[in-house]
């Protein structure tokens, strides 16, 4: 298995649209071939910034 990080800042105020915005996109990723799983976290310290942990 691979992991793979991506932190993700995001345009302050704008938090609640990417939220949305990329809760479409696991129709696109499951697609993927080798796509196991994924989570998208938001970090406590800075409320624009958020970690993509990709499963393969």
């Amino acid at each position: 298995m691979i992991l793979e990080v991506a932190i993700l800042d995001v345009i302050s105020g704008e938090e609640n649209e990417f939220e949305l915005a990329f809760s479409k996109t696991q129709k696109i990723i499951s697609n993927i071939s080798g796509y196991i799983s994924y989570q998208l976290q938001r970090c406590m310290e800075k409320q624009n910034r958020y970690i993509f942990l990709l499963d393969w």
